[in-house]
């Protein structure tokens, strides 16, 4: 923090957003690693630094900042300002009890802020990995993430990004599990919010694909796990729904023979079934040609899988000896949302390409959460896949949130749908 305010201009103005933050000590800790080759709560762990490791003396609360260190420069965006690393603590969302310490980011538009602080979005990634490398405070973001981010920072909004539960930190990232998601999502907004930073009290969620499902489900958590965050709306594009329609589909794709480069999405969620379940164990039902792709998932990033996935030319048929149904369905249920009935409007963008999260489960949910009273304003752009919709969606979502943090209303279209 010192090294920051004695290059950046900008901090050096800012000396009081930090004052607080100078002040909290490095706790050092032995690195983190592994106990087994396969523990399914040790998965993915490895020392990035000693910034994020802790020891049980911070983790008092949830919502609190631990300390913050400016970013290196391939994290940092364009258009950012004050541009800083977070840990925090968080109550732990696989347990649904305790609390443990989880990283992110805080991204500030460049210039002084407006009366009431910088208006707040809420940023939850998409799939990155569930291995601690991959955490965006750590390893950067998507080329796509980037210039979607910075579009909102040009235009004065700030930045806050948790890398969610697991990531980064001490123990298995719960990949899709939306509870954990919500908890690190709205626990961070807590820590900011409370540390000095001027940023605004209302904020906006908004997310891709995993993040997608992220935002969604923190908006259904907000009202009663922090209804002191004034959440005014959520912006999803790519949004999964994980129903047992969904399961079914699973029956039907496992005996296909071609090959299938999304694969790498179901050995991440296989972690997350063995996390759910003491009886899973997801290397029973891997064939020994599919096993050392999957065991992969445990020090690649997602590109990185889905290249391995598609290099070995692994299909449903010989990556599975058993269908691992009965283990995937307790995944699926951790995967799902708590309700549909969202406190503020949504908008939802979705691509008619996209592969990831088909049209078809997307509309769905866009369904259910129109009969379940949600104000949904749905966007379709049929040329677009599943990381093509981001950026044009802005053209749609910026005005949506721009009303929304103006205190203007909004109108669904859940009747075109």
């Amino acid at each position: 923090t010192s090294s920051l305010l004695q290059s950046d201009p900008e901090a050096r103005n800012m000396k009081t957003i930090f004052s607080k933050l100078i002040l909290m000590a490095a706790i050092a800790a032995a690195p983190v690693s592994a106990e087994t080759p396969h523990d399914r709560f040790t998965l993915g762990d490895s020392f990035l630094s000693d910034f994020y490791v802790t020891d049980s003396e911070v983790q008092s609360a949830p919502g609190l900042l631990v300390r913050a260190e400016a970013l290196d420069e391939r994290q940092r965006l364009e258009y950012g300002g004050i541009q800083v690393r977070l840990l925090y603590t968080a109550t732990d969302g696989l347990e649904e009890s305790g609390v443990t310490t989880v990283s992110g980011a805080l991204f500030l538009p460049k210039g002084n802020p407006p009366d009431g602080g910088w208006p707040l979005m809420a940023w939850t990634h998409g799939t990155v990995g569930i291995a601690d490398r991959c955490a965006p405070s750590w390893n950067g973001r998507q080329s796509q993430d980037e210039d979607y981010l910075n579009r909102y920072l040009a235009r004065g909004y700030a930045v806050v990004a948790s890398d969610y539960q697991g990531l980064g930190t001490k123990g298995t990232h719960p990949y899709l599990h939306t509870r954990a998601a919500a908890y690190s999502n709205l626990d961070i907004i807590k820590a900011v919010q409370g540390a000095d930073f001027p940023l605004s009290k209302k904020v906006v969620l908004f997310g891709q694909s995993q993040g997608a499902a992220a935002a969604i489900a923190t908006g259904g958590y907000a009202p009663y796990y922090a209804p002191e965050i004034q959440l005014v709306g959520v912006v999803a594009t790519g949004a999964p729904y994980f129903t047992p329609a969904a399961l079914n589909a699973l029956d039907r794709l496992n005996v296909v023979d071609r090959p299938d480069p999304l694969l790498g999405y179901t050995f991440l969620v296989m972690t997350l079934a063995e996390q759910v379940d003491p009886s899973f164990n997801m290397f029973d039902y891997l064939t020994d040609y599919a096993r050392p792709i999957a065991q992969r998932a445990d020090d690649l990033c997602y590109a990185s899988l889905k290249k391995e996935v598609i290099n070995s030319a692994l299909s449903r048929r010989n990556s599975f000896k058993k269908n691992p149904r009965v283990g995937l369905k307790k995944a699926f249920n951790a995967m799902g949302y708590p309700h549909l009935n969202l406190p503020v409007p949504l908008f939802f963008g979705t691509g008619g390409k996209d592969n990831d999260t088909p049209p078809r489960m997307q509309k769905a949910l866009k369904i259910a959460l129109c009969k379940a009273g949600t104000t949904v304003q749905s966007q379709f752009y049929p040329d677009l896949d599943h990381r093509g919709v981001v950026l044009p969606s802005t053209s749609d979502s910026l005005p949506f949130v721009g009303a929304l943090f103006a205190g203007q209303g909004v109108a669904g279209n859940c009747e075109q749908i």
